[in-house]
């Protein structure tokens, strides 16, 4: 499955990373990353296991610190913001983590109420309601709101999880393996999902994956991350196409695609 066409508005950067770096002792994960992603765009950043991706969405996020470079999100240098500052910005990024990240003794309606009561308490119980409802009804799971995560299957919750992300109506969606541990069904679901996010709520999106199918489904734009750094960017067509460098040739032959 071809990512559908997106309205991407290349003049207005969202994210913009010059010459990061990051280092854990003698292991250096990023090593020069350049990248811009645009407004409505939908960006794969694929990889190995091993090969910095999720350390690139932490930077992003602000839960790590490059060790030099630069990460703008929305206009503002991570690195350089406040706490308060950084709790303020990360309201309008939408974080899906690879477990979902639910609180099993909480209900649906609870799990995606919590964001709201702790981040808008301006809201009336009505409002509340509605945001809730609106929210799984994105992710066409309007039936589940009073069930507990243990009584979900492992795509409805993380369908749920895209759900409480989407209740703050983020302008960025950080995606961290989303068809990770899915069966291929309802990792084209999850695709789908993806896209149709993106669409509704006019979002750019960094997806990190090692699942070319994902790839191929949801990226407007690859970059392909080996040793530190990207060394290829473009369509799933232009990053796979004839004449491929051997390192990504390798990695598509791994996954089977067809």
């Amino acid at each position: 499955m071809h990512k559908p066409e997106s309205h991407i508005d290349k003049t207005k950067r969202v994210i913009s990373i010059r010459d990061l770096h990051k280092s854990f002792g003698d292991n250096h994960v990023l090593q020069g990353i350049n990248l811009d992603i645009y407004q409505g765009e939908n960006i794969v950043v694929l990889g190995r296991s091993g090969t910095g991706k999720s350390v690139l969405i932490k930077i992003i996020a602000g839960l790590l610190k490059p060790d030099t470079g630069t990460v703008q999100v929305l206009g503002k240098n991570v690195a350089a913001l406040s706490y308060r500052e950084l709790e303020q910005l990360r309201l309008k990024i939408g974080f899906s983590f690879q477990s979902s990240a639910l609180y099993d003794s909480m209900t649906v309606r609870e799990n995606l109420e919590f964001p709201l009561l702790r981040n808008s308490r301006h809201l009336s119980r009505a409002q509340v309601t509605s945001a809730v409802e609106k929210a799984l009804s994105a992710v066409g799971l309007a039936a589940t709101i009073n069930q507990y995560p243990a009584e979900l299957s492992g795509g409805q919750r993380k369908r749920i999880g895209i759900a409480r992300t989407l209740i703050m109506q983020p302008a960025i969606m950080l995606y961290d393996e989303p068809t990770a541990g899915l069966d291929p069904i309802t990792s084209d679901e999850i695709n789908s999902l993806i896209n149709d996010v993106q669409k509704q709520y006019n979002t750019s999106s960094i997806i990190i994956t090692h699942d070319l199918t994902c790839a191929k489904a949801t990226g407007d734009r690859i970059a392909v991350l080996l040793d530190g750094r990207f060394i290829q960017t473009g369509s799933f067509d232009e990053v796979f196409g004839s004449g491929v460098d051997t390192r990504i040739k390798s990695f598509y032959d791994y996954n089977f695609i067809t």
